[in-house]
């Protein structure tokens, strides 16, 4: 099914195939799937550039990725069905069905983490410093990856009369919220590039980069229209402003404990 896309107020238009190929039997080659795995590479190639120039192995970023993506994905998977447990409590076979749609960015992220945590703990790494130099290609991967909703016609905002908004297979028009998330984590992105060449101290980046992805998420989350929810809490929101908290707290956290190490060096 082709998705119209339209910007009407700026006379912009889209008429996108979802599916780059078709196979015969049905199915294909998600566009999807293209971005994913582009914004993926993106974030393999520049981490290891920042990598290379802190001196430090750059391959040990290939070798993590492939740990991450497997557990990423399931970890996305599971966060999805755990907040959308009414559609699959009496059809258990179709959490399996991931290729029916159904994964969180927060799962995935959380998934990365873990797996990042564990990999650098093995190799006996600075686990802080790796997650800086990771962070910036993280935020890549999701600068990109976003683009992948608007190929689908999907996670999208509420409607509105703004002069950006956009209209879907004539429906509309709607805030595109995929836009605002890939803006808003591409203005973080020349940020924290910038500062993480003059950090205080290891893990500054990584948890600015978790308070500033948070807060852009917790506003832009309000707009959306197909958000998973806790009771009467929109997951990602919450999860968002918990962001913002921890990573205010580490920072402070961080901060006073080089300050600590300064004095006494």
């Amino acid at each position: 099914m082709m998705n119209n896309i339209e910007f009407p107020a700026v006379g912009i238009k889209f008429n996108i195939d979802p599916i780059l190929i078709h196979y015969k039997n049905g199915g294909g080659i998600h566009w999807y799937g293209i971005i994913i795995a582009l914004g993926v590479l993106l974030a393999v190639l520049y981490s290891r550039y920042v990598a290379a120039r802190e001196n430090e192995n750059k391959d040990v970023i290939v070798d993590l990725v492939l740990y991450a993506i497997p557990v990423s994905v399931v970890f996305a998977r599971t966060y999805y069905v755990i907040f959308s447990w009414d559609s699959y409590k009496d059809n258990f076979i179709d959490v399996f069905k991931i290729w029916e749609g159904g994964i969180a960015i927060y799962g995935a992220i959380i998934g990365a983490v873990l797996t990042a945590f564990v990999f650098f703990k093995i190799k006996k790494m600075n686990v802080l410093k790796m997650f800086d130099i990771c962070s910036l290609g993280l935020i890549i991967g999701q600068i990109i990856g976003r683009w992948g909703n608007f190929v689908n016609g999907e996670a999208h905002g509420r409607e509105c009369n703004f002069p950006w908004g956009m209209t879907i297979n004539g429906k509309g028009p709607f805030h595109p919220t995929f836009l605002y998330e890939s803006l808003w984590n591409l203005l973080g992105f020349i940020i924290l590039s910038h500062l993480n060449k003059k950090r205080p101290f290891y893990g500054f980046t990584f948890f600015m980069y978790v308070a500033w992805y948070g807060l852009g998420r917790f506003f832009i989350e309000a707009l959306r229209t197909d958000s998973l929810y806790l009771g009467p809490i929109r997951v990602s929101q919450l999860v968002g402003g918990i962001c913002v908290v921890v990573g205010t707290v580490f920072l402070i956290v961080l901060h006073k404990k080089s300050r600590k190490d300064d004095k006494i060096s």
